[in-house]
């Protein structure tokens, strides 16, 4: 008598697990895409007014660089480097936060 149903009336407690897989499931491709379409993505970091311009992909690999010949001083590689750096960082910097904000729409309910 009462046998068989683990105690959840209905088999309510099973329902809402199988209910929770698939929205598991579906946030899951949800974010594979959204990884997908990041990575499609191209980002440009700039430094010295533009002078320097670094474009990286969404899957943080350098794409181009484009450096102003204005900004080729002979007698100050140091600072050319800094600028290649700076700018590199800067789009680095700019990946990163869309991957988070993307992200975000994803975790923001479950304070991950």
């Amino acid at each position: 008598m009462g046998k068989g149903r683990g105690g959840f009336p209905g088999g309510g407690m099973p329902g809402n697990m199988s209910q929770l897989m698939k929205q598991a499931q579906r946030m899951q491709r949800q974010m594979e895409e959204a990884q997908a379409d990041l990575e499609t993505k191209e980002i440009t970091g700039t430094a010295g007014g533009g002078v320097v311009e670094v474009t990286v992909s969404g899957k943080r690999e350098l794409t181009k660089v484009h450096i102003d010949p204005d900004a080729v001083d002979p007698d100050d590689v140091e600072m050319l480097e800094d600028l290649v750096m700076a700018a590199t960082n800067e789009a680095l910097r700019k990946v990163d936060e869309m991957s988070q904000a993307s992200m975000s729409k994803f975790t923001g309910g479950f304070g991950l």
